[in-house]
């Protein structure tokens, strides 16, 4: 073995931080190439009506899904069978991530131009759902600005190999075994992801400079607010009931929140890179995302599923995403990955999670693009804990 190749700890070979694991057959598209284009070059085919916000109708959607979950109560309610639960939850808990995309959009400014407006706006929405607008806005734009870089990216950041050996079984349960990463969302919250310090609710974390630590205050407080009503609601009505019409939806919505975020960044059929330093620049982070195919939930997440050109262009309001993609794509050329179609429930997507999770588990601590590796006894490890 010449000098300049090693083995790491699970045997994958690597020289110079570009890998032999199967990554350096790229047929005739290699992602980790520069692109030939600019941001710019993007930005310039995208429609100038695609940029414009239109306060009355976004507010338009969110007075129709609101509609929809108290509709959805109103039913719960009145119909009241064992059977229809079920559907109420399912239903619900989309309904629940439908206002978190839209609240994700005011925490983008994609809203509208007013910031009061998106700030109010913001808040009922994020809060009604217990999360904190501006501790977790604060934080989703540092992913946005920093999407695809290893040292720097905020959520779902592939675990440097030395982070990863040092992770207790439980950790790694929780990580990589379905469905527990499903249902990460309310820890990252608060202990934000391994070998990451902080929390969303604090306004003394190193997440937010001290400008913002009344912001973080705020929102708090608007948190605190939700989970009081909440505890009364429990007290007044009965927990089972609460937790029949808010818990259940509540849980599905966080999968859905995690199966989305972690598929816009992972699980695509060939392996994308990951930059570090000099490598990493906004155009190539943000073209390591993934675009998918939601079905008949497209239309009802409001096409978060167009996560490309929204992560290039997050100003761009939602209603306009579709649009600015198709204009986008001849520049973008390879570099766009066309979705998968789905029918109309998007079970496909099930088998990019799991595969993912079976695979993806840690890149090399050195090299400015790497890529995931996997652990091949990482199953075995979990399968001990889970017996113990």
């Amino acid at each position: 073995m010449s000098p300049s190749m090693k083995d790491t700890a699970f045997g994958t070979m690597e020289r110079e931080g570009e890998y032999v694991n199967g990554i350096n057959d790229q047929g005739d598209f290699d992602p980790r190439a520069p692109p030939p284009f600019r941001i710019a070059d993007i930005r310039a085919v995208i429609p100038k009506h695609c940029w414009v916000k239109n306060p009355w109708r976004s507010l338009s959607y969110v007075f129709w899904d609101v509609s929809v979950v108290f509709a959805l109560v109103a039913a719960a309610l009145y119909l009241n069978r064992w059977f229809l639960w079920p559907i109420y939850w399912i239903g619900q808990g989309t309904m629940f991530w439908a206002l978190f995309v839209l609240g994700h959009d005011c925490g983008h400014g994609s809203f509208s131009d007013n910031p009061i407006l998106n700030s109010v706006v913001g808040h009922i929405l994020h809060s009604s759902i217990l999360v904190p607008y501006h501790g977790w806005r604060i934080s989703h734009r540092t992913h946005h600005q920093n999407h695809g870089n290893v040292e720097k990216d905020e959520s779902w950041v592939p675990l440097p190999e030395k982070i990863y050996n040092n992770l207790d079984i439980s950790t790694r349960i929780l990580r990589f075994a379905v469905p527990f990463p499903l249902f990460a969302y309310p820890m990252y919250l608060w202990y934000r992801s391994p070998g990451k310090d902080g929390s969303h609710f604090n306004p003394y974390s190193n997440l937010f400079t001290s400008q913002e630590r009344k912001l973080v205050m705020t929102s708090t407080a608007c948190w605190t607010a939700m989970a009081i009503l909440i505890a009364y609601l429990s007290y007044a009505f009965g927990p089972t009931q609460v937790f029949k019409l808010y818990g259940v939806p509540y849980l599905i919505f966080v999968a859905w929140l995690d199966l989305v975020t972690y598929l816009h960044h992972h699980g695509h059929e060939q392996k994308l890179p990951w930059y570090r330093g000099k490598e990493w620049s906004y155009l190539r982070g943000g073209l390591t995302t993934v675009d998918r195919d939601y079905g008949l939930f497209n239309n009802i997440h409001h096409n978060i599923g167009t996560h490309v050109i929204h992560h290039l262009f997050p100003q761009i309001p939602h209603y306009h995403l579709v649009e600015a993609t198709k204009a986008a794509k001849p520049v973008i050329g390879k570099y766009y990955r066309e979705p998968k179609k789905s029918g109309p429930i998007p079970f496909h997507l099930i088998k990019n999670l799991v595969t993912s999770l079976g695979q993806d588990h840690y890149v090399s601590n050195n090299g400015d693009i790497v890529y995931y590796q996997t652990d091949p006894q990482l199953f075995q490890l979990l399968s001990l804990g889970k017996s113990e």
